[in-house]
């Protein structure tokens, strides 16, 4: 994507990850709102069949759980907030599964906790499952995994996990679906001057005094977690759009180059913040070196690196962390994330793939780096 508007936001983005509200999939916390959600996943997979990858982030467990066990009041404690997750996901989970399906989709359930996206290993695995889910044609729908987290690890809000998804798998944008219509200078029910924003830059700290403060008594969050949630998004080069949930079609609207809700637009591009924030690295872990063949491809052709290229390892590293590649010479001509610790890695020198199940008894990406997870160091 480059330079976004509201008119090429959506339009352009390739994969979305879509943020609905407890407020709005449980109609104000009367129970699932079965029309509305079954709104949105006709209008997702409308946008499927069209090429476009989504990822859906939905709150609402606890709403559900609290409605089908009798409670008016959302509970302070732990283990109960804990108990109606734990009821209320069953529920919801249903639903998202029936709904997509009626609308010739396969659905997943993805409970995450922060804790998940904090270690490296799990992390990686997180995000090899759900791009794997979204090569299978598959709409991952994900939520805090509330049964287990406690104050220590909770995301806070789905606004927050909405945003760390959208960093995790790389997202072309954000889309919080909410029950206001977006951003306003000031809150409109208290101040008659209060404009609404159309489109801003994420991260402007202008905006977050705009927000105020927390919303419904259903959620954690607010205008100020979505603000924030961009501003995290944006780190990634993920634009994000704030919009009412209940504007009819407004996902497919968006994707037609519609104007709809508030717009706060991440100032970097998506590959660049990303590949940025590999070449950045002042120390790295480790480095591999490569044969001429190996070098003349990741350099000069732009391909991922394959072990079998490899012919030496140095130091230690693991998983996920940035590691160097180094020519014959010695001249670092690359970096990217590790698909492979460097114990592995020593195994797999000289390897091809169709050995590396029995090399390190399982079997995962054919490549030491991918191209997408790589930067050409010039």
């Amino acid at each position: 994507m480059t330079n976004p508007t509201p008119s090429t936001v959506l339009r352009d983005a390739r994969r979305v990850v879509v943020k609905v509200g407890s407020s709005l999939v449980t109609n104000e916390g009367r129970g699932l709102d079965e029309a509305a959600i079954g709104e949105w996943c006709r209008q997702m997979a409308l946008l499927v069949r069209s090429g476009v990858e989504i990822i859906m982030v939905s709150s609402g467990a606890i709403a559900e759980g609290m409605k089908r066990l009798g409670w008016t009041t959302r509970p302070s404690a732990i283990h109960e907030l804990q108990a109606a997750a734990a009821v209320g996901q069953m529920g919801l989970a249903q639903m998202y599964e029936t709904k997509l399906r009626e609308s010739g989709l396969g659905s997943a359930q993805v409970l995450l906790t922060h804790a998940d996206l904090a270690d490296r290993e799990r992390y990686l695995n997180a995000r090899s499952t759900l791009l794997t889910l979204l090569k299978l044609g598959v709409v991952p729908v994900i939520n805090e995994n509330d049964t287990v987290v406690n104050d220590e690890i909770k995301f806070g809000d789905n606004d927050t996990l909405g945003a760390l998804v959208a960093n995790l798998v790389e997202a072309d944008a954000l889309v919080i679906l909410t029950d206001q219509k977006g951003l306003f200078t000031a809150d409109p029910r208290k101040d008659a001057h209060a404009e609404f924003v159309h489109q801003a830059q994420a991260g402007d700290a202008a905006l977050e005094v705009m927000a105020g403060g927390a919303g419904s008594s259903l959620g954690r969050g607010g205008m100020i977690t979505k603000i924030l949630a961009a501003k995290r998004a944006a780190g990634s080069g993920a634009s994000t759009v704030i919009a009412w949930g209940r504007e009819p079609d407004a996902l497919i609207r968006l994707s037609q180059g519609e104007a709809i809700g508030t717009l706060l637009v991440a100032p970097t591009q998506k590959t660049q913040a990303r590949k940025q924030w590999m070449a950045d690295h002042l120390q790295m872990r480790g480095a591999v070196v490569v044969d001429a063949g190996a070098a003349a491809k990741v350099r000069d052709e732009g391909k991922s690196l394959l072990p079998i290229g490899m012919v030496q390892v140095e130091g230690e590293f693991s998983r996920g962390e940035v590691i160097a590649v180094r020519d014959p010479s010695g001249q670092e001509i690359a970096r990217g994330l590790a698909n492979y610790s460097s114990a592995e890695a020593r195994l797999l020198c000289r390897k091809p793939s169709s050995e590396f199940e029995a090399l390190l008894g399982y079997a995962a990406e054919p490549e030491m780096l991918h191209r997408d997870n790589l930067v050409l160091m010039r």
